[in-house]
C-alpha cells in the first residue's frame, strides 16, 4: 500500500474533488471537520458521498469526519452509510477504545486513519493503537489542536522547528506506527508557498522513519512524492545490500564498499526495496 501523500480537499468544494484526484496525490482526504463551517456541513456530506461512490474504484478517498463525541459525527457516519471509502481519518483520537468505538459503527468494514495527538488524554494513548493494528491504515497527528487545548502560545520556534512537547508527540506518533506496524504519516507543512521548505520538512520526515506526509495543496504533492520515493543510487545500494546476505545466508555481517554491515541494514535495504517496489506499481 503506497500512501506517500495525503491531499486535504475542503468537503464542501466539490469542484476541487476530481483536481485532487489529478494532483497525483497517492490518497485524497475529503473533509468534514476543520475546513467545513457547521451551516456547510451537511452539503458537504451529500457531497462526499456522491463523490465516493462514483471514484472510489478509481481513487484512495479518505474521508475525515467530525469527533466521535460530537453530534456532527453521527450525521457523518448516517451519510457515509454503505460507501466504500478507502479509509476514515478519525480526528480527536485517544487511543485503542476510540479506533473500537468507531470500527464497530462502520459498515461496510472501513480502514481507520487516526490523528493521535490532538487531545492531552490522547498522548497518553498512542501506544494502545498496537492492539486496534488490524483497523487501521496508518497513524498521524496534528500540532494544531494540541497547543490550542493546553493554552500554548505556539508549537513551533521562530524558526519553525517544534518545541519539546510537540516533538515528543512527533515521536511517540512515529513509535506507536512503528509498533503497530502501520504507515507512519507526517502532519502537514502549513505554508504551501514554501516549496524548499517544505522539501527540507518531508525529507527530514523520511529520514526519521515516516512513509509519508499530508498535504494542503496541490502543489506540494510532487515534493512530497519526491521526498518519500527511494532515488536510484538507493535502489542500487539496497539491492548490493540484499545480495550480500542472500550469497551468505549463514552470515550476520558482511562487507560492503569497504564498510561492515549487519542485519539491521538487511532490515533498512528491505524497506527501500519495497518502497521502490510500491512506487513502481503506482
Amino acid at each position: 500500500m503506497r500512501l506517500r501523500s495525503l491531499l486535504f480537499v475542503p468537503g464542501d468544494r466539490p469542484e476541487r474533488f476530481d483536481k485532487a484526484v489529478a494532483s497525483g496525490a497517492d490518497a485524497v482526504i475529503l473533509d468534514l471537520e476543520d475546513s467545513v463551517s457547521a451551516q456547510n456541513k451537511p452539503q458537504a456530506r451529500e457531497a462526499v458521498r456522491d463523490f465516493v461512490m462514483r471514484r472510489a474504484a478509481d481513487a484512495k478517498l479518505v474521508v475525515r469526519i467530525n469527533p466521535l463525541a460530537t453530534p456532527a459525527c453521527d450525521d457523518d457516519l448516517m451519510a457515509l452509510a454503505d460507501i466504500n471509502a478507502f479509509a476514515i481519518m478519525l480526528p480527536k483520537a485517544e487511543g485503542a477504545s476510540s479506533v473500537r468505538r468507531l470500527a464497530s459503527r462502520l459498515s461496510p468494514a472501513v480502514p481507520i486513519l487516526p490523528i493521535a495527538t490532538e487531545t492531552p488524554a490522547a498522548i497518553f494513548e498512542i501506544g494502545s493503537y498496537r492492539d486496534v493494528a488490524s483497523h487501521l491504515c496508518g497513524l498521524t497527528w496534528g500540532a494544531e489542536d494540541l497547543p490550542a487545548a493546553i493554552g500554548a502560545a505556539a508549537a513551533r520556534e521562530a524558526d519553525g522547528r517544534y518545541t519539546a512537547p510537540y516533538e515528543l508527540a512527533r515521536s511517540l506518533v512515529l513509535f506507536g506506527a512503528h509498533a503497530a506496524t502501520v504507515p507512519a504519516i507526517e502532519t502537514v507543512y502549513p505554508d504551501f508557498r514554501d516549496l524548499g521548505g517544505l522539501a527540507t520538512y518531508a525529507a527530514r520526515a523520511r529520514r526519521d522513519g515516516f512513509s509519508g506526509m499530508m498535504a494542503i495543496h496541490p502543489s506540494q504533492v510532487e515534493p512530497i512524492n519526491h521526498a518519500f520515493t527511494p532515488d536510484a543510487a538507493e535502489i542500487a545500494w539496497a539491492e548490493k545490500v540484499a545480495s550480500a546476505f542472500a550469497a551468505s545466508p549463514d552470515s550476520g555481517v558482511v562487507q560492503i564498499d569497504g564498510r561492515m554491515l549487519d542485519l539491521p541494514h538487511l532490515k533498512l535495504a528491505k524497506r527501500i526495496l519495497e518502497a521502490g517496489k510500491r512506487s513502481d506499481e503506482g
